[in-house]
């Protein structure tokens, strides 16, 4: 069984936790006493995140919702107070990336991408928000990008609903900053995840692929889902109780200098 941990008694909602960094937080924060509330449109995905973290001995249930469609939200916070009586934490990670030229980004593939990487963050904390402010706070976390820091040429919507999440992140976490309610984000850089196209493919393709990729990071190598995760557990927990409105990068280093064009 679990010991007492950083997340006891609080209840989660994580968004794109049926892999990659979503499971990889889902997990750590059940383990760390959160109830933890899987969500995404990957059914199979995200009962087996649910399965595992049960199998550890933790509490977790499973909501399918697209992130860019309101109703969608806003069932699935409803349905995280309903099994859990509360919602602490809301970890808006849901994500998606085309990577195209502007030239080439259709209005289809435009509103795809803001609607779950922007929209999504913001009908999570409008839905959110009210039962923090309720239950007397709460803290909130989504997942940029390190192209939402700097210039990416090859994933410009992308990069620019990253910024978005930013700069909403910030004016929230300003909004409600004297109500107990933070908000902040993170901002990974190259991750080995199926999102990032780590996974069963060629090995010695995947291979030279993450190898070009450590090349162009200060500390030359991928990150790993689990140190995200960390840093998520960190922001969500008790121990930053006095960090508000930051952009954290997670990404070796990359975002620290411009040495290398960054495609």
């Amino acid at each position: 069984m679990l010991g007492r941990g950083r997340l006891e008694g609080k209840a989660a909602l994580i968004t794109g936790a049926a892999s990659g960094i979503g499971r990889a937080s889902a997990q750590l924060f059940a383990s760390e006493g959160a109830s933890v509330l899987v969500v995404d449109i990957d059914d199979d995905g995200g009962r087996q995140t649910v399965a595992d973290i049960r199998a550890a001995g933790g509490r977790a249930d499973f909501c399918h919702a697209d992130v860019s469609v309101e109703a969608d939200v806003r069932g699935a916070v409803e349905l995280c107070v309903r099994a859990f009586g509360k919602i602490d934490i809301l970890y808006n990670n849901a994500g998606a990336v085309f990577g195209l030229d502007i030239t080439d980004v259709t209005m289809e593939i435009w509103q795809k991408e803001v609607g779950v990487n922007l929209t999504g963050v913001y009908l999570g904390m409008r839905f959110a928000i009210p039962h923090m402010l309720r239950q007397g706070g709460g803290a909130i976390l989504s997942t940029s990008s390190n192209a939402g820091i700097i210039g990416r040429p090859a994933i410009p919507a992308y990069g620019a609903a990253k910024a978005g999440v930013v700069m909403l992140t910030k004016a929230v976490a300003l909004q409600y900053a004297d109500r107990g309610i933070r908000a902040n984000c993170v901002c990974p850089g190259s991750v080995r995840t199926a999102a990032m196209g780590f996974g069963p493919k060629n090995p010695a393709e995947q291979e030279r692929a993450e190898r070009a990729l450590a090349a162009i990071i200060p500390m030359q190598r991928v990150g790993d889902a689990k140190e995200l995760a960390s840093a998520a557990l960190f922001l969500c927990s008790d121990e930053a109780s006095y960090i508000t409105g930051v952009a954290l990068p997670v990404d070796g280093g990359r975002t620290a200098g411009m040495a290398e064009p960054l495609r």
